[in-house]
């Protein structure tokens, strides 16, 4: 009993100092731990967008194989929109 209590209290001692050091610490909490993201917010939404350009270059050369018409981006966001209708109306919501 008395190991198991030992082990807590040194367990909240250390929390305990990090948590104080982490207020103390006159910086940013990134700047603490040594963190700073890799690519910007911009660079990830360019490559979002690449990505989406892709899958629909590569789903449209399958379609052009098998003599299926082209889908354009506009046909893409309104599968989503009706996608997203069908899972209000299972829930029993209201469609946006």
């Amino acid at each position: 009993m008395l190991l198991l209590l030992g082990t807590v209290a040194v367990l909240l001692f250390i929390v305990g100092i990090v948590v104080v050091v982490g207020h103390a610490y006159p910086g940013d909490d990134a700047e603490l731990i040594d963190w700073f993201p890799t690519r910007s917010p911009a660079v990830e939404v360019q490559n979002e967008i690449d990505d989406v350009r892709q899958m629909l270059e590569a789903q449209n050369e399958m379609r052009r194989r098998r003599g299926a018409p082209e889908l354009t981006e506009a046909d893409i966001d309104a599968r989503v929109r009706e996608d997203e209708s069908w899972k209000m109306r299972l829930r029993g919501g209201a469609p946006r």
